[in-house]
């Protein structure tokens, strides 16, 4: 209900502005790694990889949520900071977004590691309040029926992407398997895309390699405060934000059966879309 009252209150409220940046996503898609490479990107003339805030506290503080922060976006702003994240669906958006004509990143991930990422992401956080927990089978077969925090997984990733085709300028559309093969490439699209290219005397030195390796899943998940701090909404443990980030784990935790059947779902809603996950 946090989050449904967020939306709402983000919807009537929240005034986008051209130079904003919202950084978009389905739940457990890669969104804190976006999320970190984004701020140290815009932020790489006032910080370096060894004073940056990232260091110190965990990427969901130093890029607020649109449907939890945003009555405290302004602040950022402020700092000259316009980033922002939210897990809305594009047609949920704040009409303010789409009118202000804001620069939109999304990023999604194959359903497969997607659900297993949110699966164990939830079954932690119930664990840690003491709720029940649901079985692995009953969690897939939801998934499945789009039974989903901000609803059907695919529907969210067909929505922007549709999106995306209509407004490139305006809307940038990431994979991330295919930024994880080639992390340093995508971090100076986006950098290009957000209208903060790097310098030819930045590329010289190594710049965007020092974000992307300031930025990796090996260094932010040993920092002290995600190995041992909790997220302000909700109390959740900011160490399971960080669990493993690898490409293709749902091998370990998905049947043969169970993953074609996400793969069948996944052809049939993305048919003739010209996407492919």
């Amino acid at each position: 209900s946090i989050f449904l009252q967020g939306i709402l209150s983000a919807q009537q409220q929240f005034q986008a502005q051209a130079a904003d940046i919202i950084l978009c996503s389905a739940p457990k898609t890669g969104t804190t790694w976006l999320k970190s490479l984004t701020y140290a990107t815009i932020t790489r003339t006032s910080y370096d990889d060894s004073t940056s805030p990232l260091l110190s506290k965990m990427p969901h503080d130093v890029v607020p949520f649109m449907e939890l922060d945003h009555a405290h976006f302004s602040t950022h702003r402020h700092l000259g900071i316009p980033v922002l994240a939210t897990h809305m669906p594009y047609s949920a958006l704040p009409k303010s977004v789409i009118d202000s004509g804001c620069k939109i990143v999304y990023i999604c991930r194959d359903p497969k590691d997607s659900f297993v990422s949110l699966y164990l992401f939830v079954s932690k956080y119930q664990k840690s309040q003491n709720m029940q927990t649901f079985n692995l089978d009953e969690a897939f077969e939801q998934f499945c029926q789009g039974v989903c925090w901000y609803g059907p997984y695919w529907d969210h990733v067909l929505e922007f992407w549709t999106a995306s085709l209509e407004h490139p300028d305006k809307i940038l559309f990431l994979k991330y398997e295919e930024m994880s093969d080639d992390t340093i490439l995508y971090v100076q699209r986006l950098a290009e895309f957000i209208g903060c290219p790097f310098s030819s005397e930045e590329e010289e030195k190594g710049v965007p390699e020092k974000i992307v390796k300031m930025c990796s899943f090996e260094n932010l998940s040993n920092l002290e405060v995600n190995k041992n701090g909790k997220h302000r909404v909700g109390g959740t443990e900011n160490a399971h934000y960080f669990r493993k980030g690898k490409v293709g784990d749902w091998e370990n935790w998905l049947t043969p059966e169970m993953a074609a059947r996400l793969d069948q779902i996944t052809m049939q809603k993305l048919r003739g879309s010209g996407l492919t996950l």
